[in-house]
């Protein structure tokens, strides 16, 4: 039930990022581009529930983030289901108490989804790769996003513990043996 609970709540709170993301950050973009909140969550969702509940949230919500912004269906929830994989890897092998690491983390996660989404584009929609346009985008996304993480990581750890204890109850010391 507890679990189920939180499901619910993740999707009401992707609902605002997604209003967040189309409506507030449009207004205030860095050079025309916005922070991309939906890696940054789906990546606190793999960190603190592990990769069985990041990689199916990942898709699900990347499908819907499909259906509701891009032409083809599926790539953001190809890209989303791995940096819920991701997130659920990197929680074994690193703390989640250090903001370095959560930095690190967000930079790695920012940068494989972008490079992920242009590559997959390139690909399906046939669009030709401009490497310079796209590297500045990417940065000044994973500088915005950092920005966000520093600003709001102490919400997201509170939280984010709270869900580990739901998901993995007392068995967390057990990873490490």
């Amino acid at each position: 039930m507890k679990n189920t609970l939180i499901v619910i709540v993740a999707i009401i709170v992707f609902l605002l990022l997604y209003f967040l993301q189309v409506n507030f950050f449009n207004w205030f973009n860095i050079a025309g581009i916005s922070p991309n909140l939906f890696v940054i969550f789906i990546l606190f969702i793999g960190l603190f529930a592990g990769k069985r509940l990041g990689i199916p949230m990942g898709i699900f919500l990347g499908i819907c983030l499909d259906f509701f912004i891009n032409k083809k269906i599926g790539i953001s929830g190809i890209m989303l289901g791995l940096i819920g994989g991701l997130g659920g890897i990197l929680d074994k092998n690193f703390s989640k108490d250090s903001r370095i690491t959560i930095i690190i983390m967000t930079i790695v996660a920012t940068a494989l989804y972008e490079i992920g989404v242009y590559i997959l584009n390139i690909m399906l929609l046939s669009i030709t790769p401009e490497i310079i346009p796209f590297a500045k985008i990417l940065s000044i996304e994973i500088l915005y996003n950092i920005l966000l993480v520093i600003i709001v990581y102490p919400i997201l750890q509170k939280t984010g513990y709270y869900i580990e204890d739901a998901f993995r109850g007392n068995s967390i010391l057990t990873k490490y043996f």
